[in-house]
């Protein structure tokens, strides 16, 4: 057989009768008038790869999917038939991808009304598509329109009867159940290398840069791993230190690392939809994830602590338009009060806004309007509220910042140790004492059923001191028993995980608290307000500032007593 002659062996062509092909413009097919010994014999192929990884370039670097076409054109010549036009389809998957969105189905479907061409050819069937509740009807359509479909590898599929159309639906229906276990095993795959603690493929997030692994894959190239990148990594610790501590929104932080000449991976500036993106990703946390796959922490890969990433996935979600009832962060930090957005009426439950009354004040020699909060349901007559109209800022802010100062005075002077081991310590070693009993008297149960299972054969040789139906009763009685020690076992072992989980909890607490106790002394206001809204729920606030405060840590278990609780 004759060869063109092409740079490489993968673009290795078949010379045959060729009218027109897809190298030429479209509209040469649209335009074509078949003489009279081309009628009957005019081919139309269909080539289509599902990733633009399985596309190769030809001699002139133009997408190219040489298996097919090259099988193709070789069948076609066998035949005698002429090619008049090729589609490509690269990167587009049959299974995901419904007809009425690929251009190249709608060009085919176009060109076959016109009566442009008699034969339809693919490579196999599959390349129409895989999509069982659409593809065979394409087909048959086609058929309907007087073309006939071929595949190289499977022949023509003919609609002559009823046995005919089903085959076709079962073909495109296998091929639909391919594609979704094909799914299933690449979505298996990579989350089972993920688990593994392998990073599944792709760009490196930033932070992060991809280094040679020496794992090799099918095809003997090198995988990679990811690795931190350090000077990306200080940038991302940045992010998160101003959205979690520093209370700066996603527009607000884009604009601070624009403004000191900090630059993307691209050198580009920031924008706000990648500083989104960024706090969402879990693998700063050193957790890998694909799907509902997640690798245990990989310390070597965590940028973020978990801790510090869940606050900010907190922060996401209460700033959030859904949470706009519920709010507990604020959603701007340049307010000059320190409760802003935390504060409700004690009488009718509304919330206390901050507002202005024409007067002014000095602060660090500087003249600035008064602040006060506001109760919103009375001021807009929207409550029947008899409490007290307004609050000076200044006065109920020293008030709380008070309050918050003597619950860190308090906790640096309580050693860690104190903290975590007090009441849960002996807790924990009641529940400890209680598991291992359950687990002896569950061991001692088994091997009484054990034994008397062993009994069974002797039973029915008649050598057993126990009739079968005594032995039957005996263990019907020990399996009844061996169950409610079971559970007995298994909610002792829940009790005693739970009282380590709590004990965990505490000591991650306290270890947080303590940080807003060396932070919040040197903090300007945002911080401090993001400080707050951490440690506190939720302020009421009554007649001559009767103040109640809700805390979302639970002070007791530190022991520390507030009269504002």
């Amino acid at each position: 057989m004759n060869y063109s002659n092409t740079a490489t062996a993968a673009n290795m062509i078949p010379a045959m009768h060729v009218i027109d092909v897809r190298d030429s413009e479209l509209a040469n097919i649209r335009n074509y008038t078949p003489s009279e010994g081309d009628i009957g014999r005019r081919v139309l192929c269909l080539y289509r790869v599902s990733t633009d990884k399985q596309v190769t370039y030809n001699e002139r670097n133009e997408a190219d999917i040489p298996m097919q076409r090259r099988e193709c054109r070789r069948f076609l010549e066998q035949q005698g038939w002429v090619l008049v036009h090729e589609e490509r389809e690269d990167g587009v998957s049959g299974h995901k991808v419904r007809a009425d969105r690929r251009d190249s189905i709608q060009v085919i479907k176009e060109l076959a009304k016109a009566k442009k061409f008699d034969i339809f050819l693919v490579f196999m069937f599959d390349r129409i598509g895989r999509i069982a509740d659409e593809t065979p009807f394409v087909v048959e359509w086609l058929a309907r329109n007087g073309i006939h479909v071929w595949s190289t590898q499977e022949g023509e599929q003919r609609f002559d009867n009823h046995a005919d159309k089903l085959m076709n639906y079962i073909r495109f229906w296998q091929a639909d159940g391919e594609s979704e276990k094909t799914s299933i095993r690449t979505k298996m795959s990579l989350g089972q290398l993920v688990e593994d603690g392998f990073y599944k493929g792709g760009n490196a997030p930033y932070g992060y840069m991809l280094v040679k692994s020496g794992r090799l894959d099918k095809k003997k190239n090198e995988k990679k791993n990811l690795a931190i990148n350090e000077d990306e990594a200080v940038v991302v610790r940045k992010i998160f230190d101003l959205y979690v501590r520093q209370g700066c929104g996603v527009h607000k932080i884009a604009s601070i690392l624009n403004e000191e000449g900090i630059r993307t991976r691209a050198g580009k500036n920031w924008h706000h939809a990648s500083i989104n993106g960024m706090i969402r990703n879990l693998t700063y946390t050193g957790v890998l994830r694909s799907g509902e796959s997640r690798s245990p922490v990989i310390e070597a890969l965590q940028i973020i602590p978990s801790r510090t990433f869940e606050t900010a996935q907190d922060i996401l979600k209460k700033r959030s338009a859904d949470a706009a009832d519920e709010r507990t962060y604020p959603m701007r930090t340049e307010s000059r009060c320190l409760l802003n957005g935390k504060v409700y009426c004690a009488c009718c439950g509304s919330r206390l806004v901050v507002a202005t009354n024409g007067r002014y004040t000095e602060e660090n020699g500087v003249k600035v309007k008064r602040l006060r909060y506001m109760c919103y349901g009375k001021t807009r007559k929207q409550t029947d509220c008899r409490g007290q109209t307004g609050y000076s800022a200044k006065r109920l802010d020293s008030l709380v910042d008070g309050v918050i100062r003597h619950i860190f005075s308090s906790m640096k002077s309580i050693p860690k140790s104190e903290v975590v081991h007090s009441g849960l310590s002996a807790l924990q070693r009641e529940h400890e004492s209680r598991y291992k009993a359950a687990q002896r008297e569950y061991a001692k149960a088994a091997a009484d059923l054990a034994e008397l299972k062993s009994e069974v054969l002797k039973a029915i040789r008649g050598q057993s001191k126990f009739t079968p139906d005594l032995l039957n009763e005996l263990i019907a009685e020990a399996e009844k028993e061996l169950s409610g020690i079971e559970a007995v076992r298994d909610t002792a072992k829940r009790e005693l995980d739970g009282c380590k989980y709590r004990m965990e909890e505490i000591q991650a607490q306290y270890d947080e608290v303590i940080s807003w106790t060396e932070l919040y002394d040197a903090a300007d206001l945002p911080a401090k307000k993001m400080i707050v809204a951490n440690l506190i729920n939720r302020i009421e606030v009554g007649t001559d500032y009767d103040i109640h405060i809700d805390f979302n840590i639970d002070l007791s278990q530190f022991n520390i007593e507030c009269d504002c609780t």
